[in-house]
């Protein structure tokens, strides 16, 4: 089974426990293999300069991202529709991993 990163994009800290029961649907579908959310303080590295914050001008950051497992992308997109992060004003993106590992 193909797995799907989903970043999700906040403009602010949304209901945590909307995300909490989100996680706990995921968990119980057998569908999510990882999940980390972000702290909002970002440094970014381009062209050899580091500067604090995003890179481009953004209303919106990358809260957190988790890693589910799914038959085909429009199953993914379905599952990744109901986060939390899209009623609250936010939004994801899903991509199909290519390839990594894990450490046990």
């Amino acid at each position: 089974m193909a797995q799907y990163a989903v970043l999700i994009y906040a403009a602010m800290a949304g209901d945590a426990e909307a995300h909490d029961r989100h996680a706990e649907e995921l968990i119980g579908s057998g569908s999510l293999r990882a999940a980390f959310a972000l702290e909002p303080e970002v440094t970014s590295i381009r062209g050899g300069v580091v500067t604090d914050g995003p890179f481009t001008e953004t209303k919106e950051v990358v809260a957190g991202f988790y890693v589910l497992e799914a038959p085909d992308l429009d199953t993914a997109l379905r599952i990744a529709a109901t986060n939390p992060a899209v009623q609250q004003g936010g939004g994801v993106e899903v991509r199909l991993v290519a390839g990594g590992f894990t450490r046990g």
